[in-house]
């Protein structure tokens, strides 16, 4: 055999085993059960009280019976461990939501919220969040808006606190969606980007760190820059680069930033200076587009967002607003940062090579019929 054909093996078994390795490690979502396709809003609350008391009786009379041994120190049981504990029962009676991709919008915006245990910073930035948006319906009578938080499997009292504020201001579209298991960030956005009713749908976070206010200043630019009704804004904090909120955080955490916007500008996106924002507003038709082609469910989701924004040509508008560190975050600082790093790198070789692909929006394309007897 010659060292041609010798070379030629040996480089065909490393592509072979390259692709293999890429295979194995790169993200696999799982599908969504039939009851993380319903909502709930506070019509449920009453039952929802009533699940979780049924849920502590049965943790009281399960360890009567075999008594935790826990060691110094151990975590101890779940108080409330989320929709995976909720009875068949409970599930019978919540509705399925409409996809995004169904029929024409019913309302003029959808905010969608990712949350994970946020029962203490939610109620800050819902009533910031409500205080605009009821305040805009009463200026614009044609202004209509739905709030669809997405829980991502919380352990705490996410869910029932979302619903107890929905009762108090009597609104029936404050809805929330729950995940039997926890999926990351970038899941819940992308699951609840594509059940929205909204004719602009946005993205922002639980801990109210974006002033929401700022929402006027992305629309404007979205509806300036979208073509074909295709368009996305996003939230920026580039501009605060050089203030006291960003320049007197502690070296390694700067370092580290400087150190991911590098790697994204190598790997993923150019042309957007602030990638992570989480306040980002979509067409219907770009989120049609861009969401169901998501693979990343972890924090680094939102780069995968706009390379697909970018491969389908779809304007994207970077817009400056106003943001604070807000105490309670989720991410941790050196582990999150290589696993995004990592995740970076995984997309961007999926997308090179072909393993991934981005399926287009045809201009004539016929929405997907989806049952809507759907049981929860």
């Amino acid at each position: 055999m010659s060292w041609t054909a010798i070379l030629s093996a040996i480089a065909l078994g490393g592509i072979l085993c390259a692709f293999s390795i890429l295979y194995m490690i790169s993200p696999n979502p799982r599908e969504a059960t039939p009851s993380e396709r319903c909502y709930q809003d506070f019509t449920h609350l009453t039952s929802l009280i009533k699940e979780e008391g049924d849920y502590q009786q049965r943790l009281a009379k399960q360890q009567s019976i075999t008594p935790a041994t826990t060691t110094p120190g151990a975590k101890t049981t779940k108080k409330i461990a989320g929709g995976s504990t909720r009875s068949d029962k409970y599930k019978a009676q919540l509705k399925p939501l409409s996809r995004t991709d169904e029929g024409t919008p019913t309302k003029t915006l959808s905010v969608v919220v990712p949350a994970y245990n946020e029962s203490e910073r939610l109620p800050v930035m819902m009533k910031e969040t409500l205080d605009f948006l009821k305040e805009k319906a009463h200026k614009d009578s044609a202004f209509s808006y739905e709030i669809l938080i997405v829980d991502d499997g919380s352990q705490d009292s996410t869910v029932r606190v979302a619903l107890e504020m929905a009762q108090q201001e009597d609104i029936q579209d404050i809805r929330v969606l729950s995940f039997e298991k926890n999926r990351g960030k970038g899941g819940a956005v992308i699951q609840g980007m594509q059940y929205t009713r909204g004719e602009y749908i946005l993205m922002v976070d639980a801990d109210g760190a974006t002033r929401f206010s700022d929402l006027d200043a992305l629309q404007v630019k979205l509806k300036a820059t979208e073509q074909d009704g295709l368009g996305v804004a996003v939230g920026s904090r580039a501009h605060m680069v050089k203030t006291d909120a960003v320049v007197k955080r502690s070296f390694i955490r700067n370092f580290l930033m400087y150190s991911f916007h590098k790697v994204v500008y190598i790997l993923g996106c150019r042309g957007i200076e602030d990638t992570q924002c989480g306040f980002k507003l979509f067409s219907r038709k770009a989120a049609q587009a861009i969401f169901p082609n998501m693979h990343v469910e972890g924090w680094v989701f939102d780069i995968e967002v706009l390379m697909i924004a970018q491969q389908l040509r779809i304007p994207i508008a970077e817009v400056p607003v106003a943001w604070q560190e807000i105490d309670g975050s989720k991410v941790s600082l050196m582990r999150d940062s290589i696993q995004m790093a990592l995740d970076l790198l995984i997309i961007r070789m999926n997308y090179l090579s072909g393993i991934w692909r981005i399926r287009p929006l045809l201009k004539d394309e016929k929405a997907e019929v989806v049952d809507k007897k759907v049981k929860c």
